[in-house]
Protein backbone atom coordinates (compact mmCIF):
# COMPACT_ATOMS: atom_id res chain seq x y z
CA UNK A 1 0.00 0.00 0.00
CA UNK A 2 1.23 3.57 -0.68
CA UNK A 3 0.17 6.77 0.66
CA UNK A 4 1.53 10.32 0.21
CA UNK A 5 2.62 12.26 3.65
CA UNK A 6 2.21 15.88 3.90
CA UNK A 7 4.64 16.91 1.36
CA UNK A 8 3.24 14.95 -1.19
CA UNK A 9 6.41 12.12 -0.44
CA UNK A 10 4.55 8.48 -1.47
CA UNK A 11 5.40 6.72 1.66
CA UNK A 12 5.15 2.87 1.39
CA UNK A 13 3.97 0.51 4.29
CA UNK A 14 6.99 -1.17 4.99
CA UNK A 15 9.29 -0.45 7.66
CA UNK A 16 12.88 -0.13 7.16
CA UNK A 17 15.41 -0.98 9.72
CA UNK A 18 15.71 2.53 11.15
CA UNK A 19 13.79 4.56 13.69
CA UNK A 20 13.08 7.70 13.52
CA UNK A 21 15.77 10.32 15.31
CA UNK A 22 12.83 12.50 16.89
CA UNK A 23 10.03 10.14 17.23
CA UNK A 24 11.73 6.81 17.84
CA UNK A 25 8.81 5.18 15.82
CA UNK A 26 10.05 2.71 12.84
CA UNK A 27 10.77 5.09 9.49
CA UNK A 28 8.68 3.28 6.28
CA UNK A 29 10.71 3.12 3.00
CA UNK A 30 9.73 5.97 0.76
CA UNK A 31 9.76 6.97 -2.50
CA UNK A 32 10.27 10.84 -4.23
CA UNK A 33 11.45 11.83 -8.03
CA UNK A 34 13.03 7.99 -8.27
CA UNK A 35 14.73 8.33 -5.30
CA UNK A 36 14.76 6.31 -1.97
CA UNK A 37 14.45 7.47 1.14
CA UNK A 38 12.85 6.85 4.47
CA UNK A 39 9.76 8.85 6.18
CA UNK A 40 8.14 8.96 9.37
CA UNK A 41 4.74 9.03 9.34
CA UNK A 42 4.32 10.24 12.96
CA UNK A 43 6.44 13.72 12.34
CA UNK A 44 6.56 13.64 8.89
CA UNK A 45 10.68 13.99 8.37
CA UNK A 46 12.93 12.43 6.55
CA UNK A 47 16.24 10.55 6.35
CA UNK A 48 17.95 11.04 3.14
CA UNK A 49 21.68 9.11 2.37
CA UNK A 50 23.78 12.07 1.45
CA UNK A 51 24.41 10.92 -2.09
CA UNK A 52 20.49 10.77 -2.64
CA UNK A 53 20.70 14.27 -1.04
CA UNK A 54 22.49 16.25 -3.96
CA UNK A 55 20.27 14.15 -6.30
CA UNK A 56 16.90 14.77 -5.21
CA UNK A 57 17.73 18.39 -4.70
CA UNK A 58 18.38 18.83 -7.94
CA UNK A 59 15.51 16.87 -9.62
CA UNK A 60 13.05 18.80 -7.37
CA UNK A 61 14.45 21.86 -8.49
CA UNK A 62 13.83 21.18 -12.06
CA UNK A 63 10.66 20.43 -11.01
CA UNK A 64 9.71 23.64 -9.52
CA UNK A 65 9.70 26.18 -12.53
CA UNK A 66 10.85 29.15 -11.91
CA UNK A 67 8.67 30.28 -8.84
CA UNK A 68 10.89 29.99 -5.59
CA UNK A 69 10.08 31.29 -2.10
CA UNK A 70 12.16 32.43 0.98
CA UNK A 71 11.57 30.55 4.35
CA UNK A 72 11.84 32.31 7.43
CA UNK A 73 15.01 32.14 9.26
CA UNK A 74 14.97 29.11 11.29
CA UNK A 75 14.74 29.03 15.20
CA UNK A 76 18.31 28.93 16.44
CA UNK A 77 17.59 26.78 19.47
CA UNK A 78 17.17 23.74 16.87
CA UNK A 79 20.75 23.64 16.72
CA UNK A 80 20.89 22.41 20.42
CA UNK A 81 18.84 19.57 19.74
CA UNK A 82 20.55 16.66 20.09
CA UNK A 83 19.62 13.91 17.35
CA UNK A 84 21.03 10.61 17.27
CA UNK A 85 21.71 8.81 13.83
CA UNK A 86 19.60 6.17 13.47
CA UNK A 87 22.29 4.23 11.47
CA UNK A 88 25.37 4.14 13.94
CA UNK A 89 23.64 5.31 17.17
CA UNK A 90 25.90 8.56 17.55
CA UNK A 91 24.95 12.29 17.80
CA UNK A 92 24.17 13.38 14.44
CA UNK A 93 25.69 17.22 13.65
CA UNK A 94 22.99 20.05 13.82
CA UNK A 95 23.69 22.68 11.94
CA UNK A 96 22.32 25.73 9.80
CA UNK A 97 21.90 23.98 5.41
CA UNK A 98 24.48 25.63 3.53
CA UNK A 99 22.60 25.75 0.31
CA UNK A 100 19.44 27.71 0.87
CA UNK A 101 16.05 27.29 2.60
CA UNK A 102 16.46 29.29 5.78
CA UNK A 103 16.72 25.05 7.49
CA UNK A 104 18.21 23.46 10.03
CA UNK A 105 19.21 19.66 9.21
CA UNK A 106 21.33 17.28 10.77
CA UNK A 107 23.48 14.90 9.67
CA UNK A 108 25.93 11.98 10.23
CA UNK A 109 28.83 12.21 7.68
CA UNK A 110 29.86 8.95 8.79
CA UNK A 111 26.76 7.14 7.96
CA UNK A 112 26.52 9.84 5.53
CA UNK A 113 22.27 10.18 6.38
CA UNK A 114 20.80 13.63 6.50
CA UNK A 115 17.71 13.72 8.62
CA UNK A 116 15.39 16.80 7.53
CA UNK A 117 12.34 18.10 10.05
CA UNK A 118 8.61 18.05 8.03
CA UNK A 119 9.04 20.89 5.13
CA UNK A 120 12.63 21.58 5.58
CA UNK A 121 13.16 18.93 2.00
CA UNK A 122 10.56 21.67 0.49
CA UNK A 123 12.02 25.23 2.12
CA UNK A 124 15.15 23.55 0.30
CA UNK A 125 13.82 22.68 -2.86
CA UNK A 126 12.13 26.30 -3.09
CA UNK A 127 14.52 28.26 -2.05
CA UNK A 128 16.46 30.54 -4.94
CA UNK A 129 19.21 28.45 -6.69
CA UNK A 130 22.65 30.20 -6.04
CA UNK A 131 24.84 27.67 -7.90
CA UNK A 132 24.43 30.04 -11.01
CA UNK A 133 26.49 32.32 -8.87
CA UNK A 134 29.46 30.66 -9.39
CA UNK A 135 29.14 30.26 -12.66
CA UNK A 136 32.29 30.25 -15.60
CA UNK A 137 32.80 33.82 -17.10
CA UNK A 138 34.35 34.31 -20.20
CA UNK A 139 36.72 37.26 -20.19
CA UNK A 140 36.40 39.23 -23.43
CA UNK A 141 39.93 39.39 -24.15
CA UNK A 142 41.22 35.80 -23.60
CA UNK A 143 37.82 33.91 -23.73
CA UNK A 144 39.14 31.80 -21.24
CA UNK A 145 36.56 30.53 -18.25
CA UNK A 146 37.01 32.30 -14.78
CA UNK A 147 34.78 31.77 -11.75
CA UNK A 148 34.08 35.15 -9.69
CA UNK A 149 35.90 38.22 -11.63
CA UNK A 150 34.26 40.88 -13.28
CA UNK A 151 34.47 40.21 -16.71
CA UNK A 152 31.11 39.64 -18.13
CA UNK A 153 30.22 38.02 -21.83
CA UNK A 154 28.99 38.87 -23.68
CA UNK A 155 30.14 42.25 -23.20
CA UNK A 156 27.55 45.43 -22.55
CA UNK A 157 28.44 48.84 -23.94
CA UNK A 158 31.48 48.70 -24.82
CA UNK A 159 33.11 50.24 -28.45
CA UNK A 160 35.29 47.45 -29.16
CA UNK A 161 32.17 45.08 -29.38
CA UNK A 162 29.98 47.14 -31.27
Amino acid sequence: MLDKNAEGVPVFNQPSEFSCPICHVPLMHATIARQRIFGCTRCLGNLIPMPVFVVLVAALRTQRGEAVEIAPPPDPQRLDRETVCPQCGRRMDTHYYAGGGNVIIDDCSRCELNWLDAGELTAIVHAPDHSLDRRPIIDAEDESPRVGEKHLWPPMNTDKHR
